[in-house]
């Protein structure tokens, strides 16, 4: 198959050839943006399990890095070569120059550097002139098959001579050649010398020093192949002998099939067949003639095999011909075709071409043989983008080799410039140089082709910046605006002056030195001109003079440059019109260097050294994009400096360390600070991607890493605070300063005892506590062994992997239970367990559950990846059982069922295959069953017991009850707990279990980082532990000054962002648990509290935002406050634990303390969550139908409040697949005055709370207590309660769920403005700065803040005389953009990942993403401004409400969604399933041709897409909640009913009037909608097979 395939880039033939000959590969990337094709060709390869021919001689398969080329790449060459490695590299020709000291060294060791030049759009090849002295030998080739052949070539020279070799072509003039066959693999092992390979691998002694010169030569002793014959003897040789001989006469142009495209006209002398090494005893360095002898005999060897012929120098044409034309860089194609075509009256017919080989060692006795007698003039085509010199290397080359030696001949060499150059331009060009060539006295130098054409192309794509980095560069602009001056910016214009030197830190640090003095120069002209009577009028001399003593004040320079430049403008006169000529100097720029990690290397030579060294006032801001994720990858001898340790030994430099992604204002802090300073400033931002079109998400997520794990810690180092005793360093890096903190406090603690126990000193020499805990572990393990040899019964080990508790639960009974019936039992997680003890087990019993699609748990994962990857243990003498738990129905699509309890079967058939026998057959816990895993558990257990023997055991004692939530919050002493023992636990970032259930009650939950968990448990750290604070904001009304309170709050405590919730309300991230108390009271402080925020009481109230109707909304927000006072829990714990100050006393300033009662919850409180809401129609903002008690407002006649319509029994919390559990809409109850509504909220709740069942948390919402009890006996109860019954449902209606987005104006001419806050989260970013704009507005505004249900923001109440100035604010902050998709407006996400534990996949930060992938589709049909809800969610828990949803996801697994479809637009409806795990391809492959569908036949614009799906029978309507798992669409086995319903949902039109596009995109749809895809991908059928046409 692969030699019917054949090779048509010349990429794939290098990858190819480095992969036979090489141990270490080095695929240099010209930029992130653009990835190298042959490391893609290079990872095929890898797949393939082909295996290079290097790999027998004590080789393996070949390690491949990816260097990008400003990283001074050939670093990572030294250290693998030095250990006896080959080592290739692949990449541009530009990575040469700036590789000169190191090409010096790695010229004696056998490195073969494949390199493409020139640049595309650069005819030049000075990349490869400028390094020919540097030992290294050369070789060019011009076609695809001699890249092979030289390739093959260089590889096997290096071998054989020990020496580097630089293989170098033009990919450009490749383009056009035709498919090659693969390489000959017999060839290339005939090629490649094995005994000098195992010279090399086994001779090798790693050097410790990269850059001490290890004085390495290669002589000809070491030489493999090197000639016999002594240098004398070598010297008295006739060179003839040696050389091609002359052939007959007459042009040759014919190659051999699969030759060059050049045949030498010259026949080949015999070459050496075979030769041997030099008597090593007088070893002499190899040179050329060494050189040529090896070449020689590997094209013998080529030519013997194949056919194809090379030599040193190809000469073509006639052997007669009287002038050549020596050509080197260009495409020698066009000049060979157009000589060839040409007539015998052209003045260039005839004319023979020459091009080098090998160009180095340049031989130049091998040219002269290669030309022919009768030739008296050669034309030398150099191409040199930028002469340093007035006459080119091949000319000075040439010319050497013609007028010098022993075999001089009388040859005239003419120089000429070779510009651009095209097949319609060539002949012309040829006419040139021929007639140039004839003239008596030829012109040197003449300049031939287009020189314009190169000057105008583009630079390489390396040096284009990268789209992610603009973010630092849109900071930078925010910042400074027009005093930014970026001296080395890419896309300035420099004429004659190349990209990437302009670039450099050397050149922008002299383009600020010159603006500096000629600013300088400018002041004092103006002071000059400012007394001078130079000026028309006497306006400019006053503001000149102002301006020139206040030159170095930023601020009143760049105020008082506007006022001078307005009267120069104005003057008209010339002294005036001098100085406007400068007049961007005017202003007090902030300077600033842009600039990468690349500077990082050498930097003692480097710019960054003397714009230290030169303490001028200089800003360089470097950013580092080396992802966190391949730090380990990372070659260790790379010398990479820290820039910021760098310059702050210098000791006059200002430093920071930031990452945008981790810390904005820290960010805008540093650079502030960085201007103000009066010397260079060093700000190292971070910035990690792996390709240029990575996603923010994934830039979020490895700065995460680096930033907690100290890898990039941010910092600011300000050397002049020293003078004013403060501390100069200030770490910011939140998480690692804590973790510091409390180190020194233990450092600071065992100081002192030291002193007191000198003894101890030697002990904790080393890091803290490592030889305490490893002594206590040593104790504990030899104590517990010493227990268990007390016993009689056999040993058991129990080992448990479990991410909800469900498997370590069982693993800790089962424990128990052993010991009961006189085992030796242990039980810990697999991830605790060493692997080498496994052999010595007598018994072992392994219990997983199943995570994602089919992974372990994360305690297990690490166990499972040790185990799956040894072959040496031995398993014979272990009896082994193990049972697993999953959801069979988790995965219903038939490809994905191996997902089904994966880690458990998988840990089975390792341990059976490692030798291992089963003490039973493995067990398999099924949700699906009665009673869920404990089904096939009751099952199993009792067959291990049999199988250990302890079945029949009597007397056994009686189990304790598990604990469960109720016995929690019973023995809590009112929500006590140990929660201040926990907090005040250094020793951990966490708290106990029940604790963390108590802590919602306050408000908050313990969660962890999961972007950083599995590299801290790598690190062996504790998660990353922080907290989740919510706040108690009825009716989510706040004032501008709690606004600012809780900005603050985000920064002093949390991850400087907040989240506005569904529950209407702010939500804080990242709380570490030593600031959980501080956050607590500033939250206070501001008036506002968190208790009952979550946890098994009364949330948040929720209620309408109603920016329209003021009036209405004051009297429905009043509702809201007082519902949530009446229902507020009234223990005193809060304020004990949370408010009260170190002396003791209680410092709360809202809400009083009283005595502990709870008239209305009791000891255990509710058994669930409960939630209110108000809507006020036409809206239905808040999902008053998704609420445990849903309010819908009645007005009055005169737009007042009247009572409310009474709904119960709405809520939204599900379980995958668990058909026990689902979501419901609220019934209606009937209508009640305002004036008691407060009362039946609390009636209702105290039904919930006495009947709502207490022993499966999964049933205990109240949606099932009314479903239980009917709806009539739940609201007889509440109505003997409340002792009145409901009046009839008033009449009302709803028109949409959605917020109205923008300026409204209300009945009392109060303006209201709506933003669009996406997904609740207030954050600033580069291209938004958002927090900010919200911060700097709660400063000037009067009225209020509105957090809507919908989690977006309302600015409320704005008076007429404040719009001028709020408006210019929403403008200056990008907060009046509401111009988005209406699918984008109507959208919602829950948190979910990294903070939700609860999470199965991405919902925040991946909806937006989505989103923008639909959003093409949505334009093209129309259907930009048309509302459709769309929500998603991390889990089926049903935080943002997505069973309400027209089109709603919801996590199953990481990357994987159940899509819902159908909900009603206005939140009265249900959706219902119609995908199950579909990733996002299924998601666009559905929605794309689903858009175009509704935008096409939907009856009106009126009708909704959740109507529209049900009209269309894509899904059925969800009635009420107890048949939301009815009629779900599921995979039709029968072929004819799929095709039936393919063509019943078939339009009309859909049978071609819309192009092939449109059908093909309707097929995809309809095959995903109906099932079959996963049939045509499993039995790889057409869909004509499975009877579809």
């Amino acid at each position: 198959m692969e030699e019917a395939r054949g090779i048509s880039t010349v990429d794939e033939v290098v990858a190819r050839v480095a992969r036979l000959a090489s141990d270490v590969i080095i695929s240099v990337r010209p930029a992130r943006s653009s990835e190298q094709e042959n490391r893609a060709h290079l990872q095929l390869l890898s797949k393939s399990g082909a295996q290079p021919l290097v790999s027998r001689i004590g080789g393996s398969v070949p390690e491949i890095q990816t260097i990008r080329h400003n990283a001074d790449p050939l670093l990572s060459v030294f250290d693998p070569v030095r250990s006896g490695k080959l080592v290739t590299v692949l990449g541009p020709s530009s990575i040469l120059p700036p590789s000169i000291p190191h090409l010096y060294k790695l010229a004696q060791y056998p490195v073969v550097i494949h390199v493409s030049w020139p640049a595309p759009g650069r005819l030049d090849y000075s990349d490869i002139t400028s390094i020919r002295e540097c030992g290294f030998i050369f070789l060019q080739s011009e076609s695809l098959q001699e890249a092979q052949d030289i390739g093959l070539t260089a590889h096997a020279l290096a071998i054989k001579s020990g020496r580097g070799v630089i293989h170098f072509f033009n990919p450009g003039a490749l383009v056009d050649d035709g498919p090659i066959p693969p390489e000959n693999a017999s060839l290339a092992d005939q090629l490649l010398d094995d005994e000098a390979i195992r010279a090399f691998r086994f001779g090798a002694v790693p050097h410790p020093t990269l850059y001490a010169d290890d004085g390495r030569i290669v002589t000809a002793g070491e030489s493999r192949g090197a000639s016999e014959a002594s240098a004398e003897a070598a010297a008295q040789m006739p060179r003839s002998s040696l050389r091609k001989k002359q052939a007959q006469a007459g042009p040759v142009r014919s190659p051999s099939p699969g030759s060059s495209r050049r045949q030498s006209s010259i026949d080949s002398g015999s070459a050496p067949t075979s030769a041997t090494s030099l008597d090593s005893s007088n070893p002499r360095v190899l040179n050329s003639d060494d050189i040529l002898h090896l070449v020689s005999d590997i094209w013998a060897k080529l030519e013997a095999a194949t056919g194809r012929r090379y030599s040193a120098f190809e000469y073509s044409g006639s052997s007669r011909a009287n002038y050549a034309i020596f050509i080197f860089g260009a495409d020698v194609a066009f000049f060979g075709e157009a000589i060839d075509l040409a007539q015998p009256s052209d003045e260039f017919a005839g004319v023979g071409i020459i091009t080098p080989r090998l160009y180095r060692p340049w031989l130049a006795g091998e040219l002269l043989d290669a030309i022919p007698e009768s030739v008296k003039r050669i034309a030398v085509l150099e191409q040199v983008r930028r002469k340093t010199t007035k006459w080119g290397p091949l000319f000075v080359d040439c010319l050497t080799a013609v007028k010098s030696g022993v075999s001089a001949r009388d040859i005239a060499v003419v120089a000429h410039q070779l510009g651009h150059i095209t097949p319609s331009t060539v002949r012309q060009a040829l006419k040139g140089i021929v007639q140039n060539l004839k003239t008596e006295d030829p012109i040197q130098n003449l300049v031939v082709g287009n020189p314009a054409g190169e000057i105008s192309a583009p630079e390489t794509s390396m040096l284009e910046q990268p789209k992610l980095e603009s973010a630092y560069m849109k900071m930078l602009a925010q910042v400074f605006g027009e005093r930014l001056y970026v001296a080395n910016r890419r896309d300035a214009a420099r004429a004659g002056i190349s990209t990437s030197f302009a670039t450099s830190p050397e050149y922008g640090f002299g383009a600020v030195v010159a603006r500096i003095d000629r600013r300088k120069r400018l002041r004092v002209d103006a002071q000059a001109a400012a007394s001078s009577s130079g000026f028309a009028t006497a306006a400019p001399c006053q503001w000149l003079s102002r301006w020139a003593q206040a030159a170095e004040d930023p601020k009143k320079a760049n105020e008082l440059a506007q006022e001078v430049i307005a009267r120069l403008s104005t003057d008209g006169s010339a002294l005036a019109s001098d100085l406007l000529s400068a007049k961007s100097l005017f202003f007090k720029e902030s300077h600033w260097l842009i600039g990468s990690d690349a500077w990082a290397y050498d930097l003692g030579n480097s710019g960054v050294h003397h714009v230290l060294a030169s303490g001028a006032n200089v800003n360089m801001l470097i950013i580092d994009s080396q992802p966190y994720s391949e730090r380990a990858a990372a070659d260790a001898a790379r010398r990479k400096k820290d820039i910021g340790l760098y310059a702050m030994n210098f000791g006059n430099a200002y430093v920071a360390s930031v990452a945008v992604y981790s810390s904005y204002t820290q960010f805008l802090q540093a650079l502030m600070e960085a201007d103000e300073f009066e010397g260079p400033s060093i700000v190292l931002a971070y910035l990690p991607y792996h390709e240029d079109n990575d996603s923010a998400l994934t830039v979020l997520q490895e700065t995460k890493k680096a930033v907690d794990l100290g890898y990039w810690p941010l910092y600011r180092w300000t050397p002049q605070k020293e003078d004013g005793g403060e501390p100069v360093f200030s770490l910011d890096s939140g998480r690692l300063k804590h973790e510091l903190q409390e180190f020194l406090k233990r450092d600071n603690h065992l100081t002192q005892l030291v002193r007191k126990q000198p003894q101890f000193a030697a002990h904790l020499s080393e890091s803290y506590g490592s030889e305490v805990r490893t002594l206590q572990k040593r104790k504990a393990m030899d104590a517990y062994n010493k227990l268990l040899e007390g016993l009689d019964g056999a040993p058991l080990t129990v080992l448990f992997a479990s991410d909800n508790g469900n498997a370590e639960g069982l693993a800790r009974r089962l424990g128990i239970r052993g010991k009961a019936r006189g085992l030796k039992t242990k039980v810990l997680p697999m991830d605790e367990y060493l692997l080498e003890e496994l052999p010595t087990e007598e018994n072992i019993v392994l219990m997983s559950s199943t995570a994602g699609q089919g992974e372990f748990p994360q305690n297990g994962r690490a166990f499972w990846d040790a185990l799956k990857g040894v072959t040496d243990i031995d398993l014979s003498n272990v009896r082994f059982a193990v049972f697993a738990l999953g959801d069979s129905h988790y995965w219903p699509r038939k490809d994905d069922k191996h997902y089904y309890n994966k880690p458990g079967i998988d840990l089975d058939a390792r341990l059976a295959l490692l030798g291992g026998s089963r003490l039973t057959e493995i067990g398999l816990g099924d949700d699906q069953d009665p009673d869920a895993y404990q089904t096939g558990y009751g099952v199993w257990e009792p067959k291990l017991w049999q199988a250990l023997g302890v079945d029949n055991i009597e007397g056994l004692p009686e189990e304790p009850a598990p604990v469960t939530n109720e016995d929690i919050k019973l023995q809590s002493n009112y929500l006590r707990g140990t929660i201040v023992e926990g907090l005040d636990d250094p020793t951990t970032g966490a708290i106990s279990a029940s604790d963390q259930q108590l802590t919602k009650f306050h408000g908050t939950y313990m969660q962890d980082d999961r972007d950083l968990r599995d590299e801290r448990k790598a690190q062996g750290l504790e998660p990353a532990y922080a907290f989740m604070i919510r706040c108690r904001l009825p009716g989510g009304v706040a004032t501008p000054a709690q606004w600012l309170q809780m900005d603050a709050i985000s920064s002093a405590y949390g991850n400087e962002t907040m989240k506005l919730t569904t529950r209407q309300t702010f939500q804080f991230h990242g709380v570490i648990k030593g600031a959980l108390r501080p956050a607590m009271r500033a939250i206070n402080k501001a008036l506002m509290t968190t208790i009952a925020a979550c946890g098994d009481v009364n949330r948040n109230v929720m209620c309408s935002s109603l920016p329209e109707q003021s009036r209405l909304h004051r009297e429905a927000y009043a509702i809201s406050k007082r519902i949530s006072e009446h229902l507020l829990p009234s223990t005193t714990a809060y304020h004990e634990i949370w408010l009260q100050g170190d002396d003791g006393k209680k410092t709360q300033v809202a809400g009083d303390a009283i005595v502990d009662h709870e008239p209305l919850y009791g000891p255990t409180y509710l058994p669930r969550k409960f939630k209110i809401t108000i809507a006020v129609p036409p809206h239905n903002d808040t999902d008053v139908y998704a609420h445990d008690v849903g309010l819908i407002a009645i007005q009055d006649e005169g737009g007042g409040l009247a009572g409310f319509n009474v709904l119960v029994g709405g809520g939204m919390g599900v379980t995958h697949n668990n058909k026990k559990t689902y979501p419901r809409t609220g019934s209606m109850f009937g209508y009640l005055a305002a004036d008691r509504v407060h009362l039946a909220c609390e009636k209702i709740m105290l039904v919930q709370r006495d009947h709502g069942d207490r022993t499966n948390r999964k049933h205990a919402r109240l949606k099932y207590t009314v479903d239980d009890m009917g709806v009539d006996v739940f609201r007889a109860k509440v109505e003997a309660l409340l002792g009145e019954g409901f009046a009839a449902a008033a009449p009302f209606q709803f028109d949409s769920n959605i917020d109205t987005f923008g300026w409204q104006t209300d009945e009392e001419g109060l303006k209201h403005f709506t933003f669009f806050i996406e997904n609740g989260r207030v954050e600033d970013t580069a291209e938004f700065p958002m927090r900010t704009g919200l911060r700097e507005l709660a400063k000037v505004h009067q009225g209020d803040f509105r957090l809507t249900g919908n989690q977006h923001l309302i600015l409320s109440r704005v008076r007429e005389s404040e719009l001028a100035s709020i408006t210019a604010l929403l403008q200056r902050y990008k907060l009046d953009n509401v111009h988005f998709t209406g699918l984008r407006l109507s959208s919602s996400a829950c948190v979910a990942f990294p903070t939700c534990g609860l999470a199965m996949a991405e919902s925040e930060r991946y909806l937006p993403q989505l989103i923008s992938k639909l959003e093409a589709t949505l334009e093209q049909h129309g259907l930009r401004h048309d509302s459709i809800v769309m929500r998603m969610t991390g889990c089926p828990n049903g935080c943002a409400r997505p069973w309400l949803a027209e089109v709603a996801f919801v996590g199953k697994a990481y990357g994987a969604y159940n899509m819902y479809l159908g909900g009603g637009y206005h939140g009265d409806r249900l959706n219902k399933l119609y995908r199950s795990s579909i990733r996002e391809d299924e998601i666009l492959a559905i929605m794309k041709p689903l858009l175009k569908r509704y935008a096409l036949e939907r009856r009106d614009p009126a009708e909704r897409f959740g109507d529209f799906v049900i009209r269309i029978g894509l899904v059925k309507a969800t009635t009420e909640g107890k048949t939301f798992y009815d009629d779900v669409p599921g995979r039709t086995k029968n072929v004819s009913r799929v095709r039936a319903n393919l063509f019943r949902t078939l339009p009309t039109f859909g049978t071609g009037c819309f192009g092939d596009n449109y059908n093909k995109s309707y097929q995809s749809f309809l095959l995903s909608a109906f099932g079959v895809n996963a049939q045509i991908k499993e039995r790889k059928m057409r869909p004509k097979e499975l009877g579809l046409t």
